[in-house]
Formats: structure tokens, C-alpha cells, sequence
């Protein structure tokens, strides 16, 4: 059962930048699809982007589209996300997790490996 472990949330104005990762406790890393959630307060937990398990293919959710980028890097069993251009929506915890499932995982449900989150704010 793979671990989940993220770092690099914080406090950033608008415009700025942050680099979002999760570390992974098992070698087998590359055998999950990965992806990002972020959660808002009063609002549900929403797809931000996911990336298959070589690495090849990603999808984003269309309010970071252009501004985020995921990658994840199978030899050090960790996944990134890229922020930038961030903007006061932004505001989340963001969620790594890892599925089982094969194809474009893009629902909550698809996932069954969850970290324990790490608080982005980013101020106007």
C-alpha cells in the first residue's frame, strides 16, 4: 500500500510561484497514475490534473491549463506539480494520489491512495 507524503504548499501573492511535490513510499510508484485534487473551503474536492505511469501523457483540469504543470519522476518515487501565474482562486489544500486505475482517472472515486494534503494561499 503506497504512502503519500506532499510538501511545498505556502503563502504566495498573486502572479506568483510554487513547486508542489509528493514523495511516495514504495518502488512501485510507476506502476500508479498520479494526480492532484485541491479542496477549497465550503467546496468540493476538484480534479486539478493527472499523469499516467511513465510519464508520458497528462491532463489538466481547465483552470490551470497553461499555469500548472505535473511530472513525476519514477526513480525517486515523486510527482510534482509546477505552479505558476497563481492566482487567489488557487487558494487549496492540494491532495496527491495514486490509482490503480488505467486510462484518464479524473474523479475522486478512481483514486484509492491519498496524501494528507498541504495548504497553498495565495494572497491578492
Amino acid at each position: 500500500q503506497v504512502q503519500l507524503v506532499e510538501s511545498g504548499g505556502g503563502l504566495v501573492q498573486a502572479g506568483g510561484s510554487l513547486r508542489l511535490s509528493c514523495a511516495a513510499s514504495e518502488r512501485t510508484f510507476s506502476s500508479y497514475v498520479t494526480g492532484w485534487f485541491r479542496q477549497a473551503p465550503g467546496k468540493e474536492r476538484e480534479f486539478v490534473g493527472a499523469i499516467t505511469r511513465g510519464g508520458l501523457n497528462i491532463y489538466y483540469a481547465d483552470s490551470v491549463k497553461g499555469r500548472f504543470t505535473m511530472s513525476r519522476d519514477n526513480a525517486k518515487n515523486t510527482l510534482y506539480l509546477q505552479m505558476n501565474s497563481l492566482k487567489p482562486e488557487d487558494t487549496a489544500v492540494y491532495y496527491c494520489a495514486a490509482s490503480n486505475a488505467w486510462g484518464r482517472p479524473t474523479l475522486r472515486n478512481q483514486y484509492g491512495y491519498w496524501g494528507q494534503g498541504t495548504q497553498v494561499t495565495v494572497s491578492s
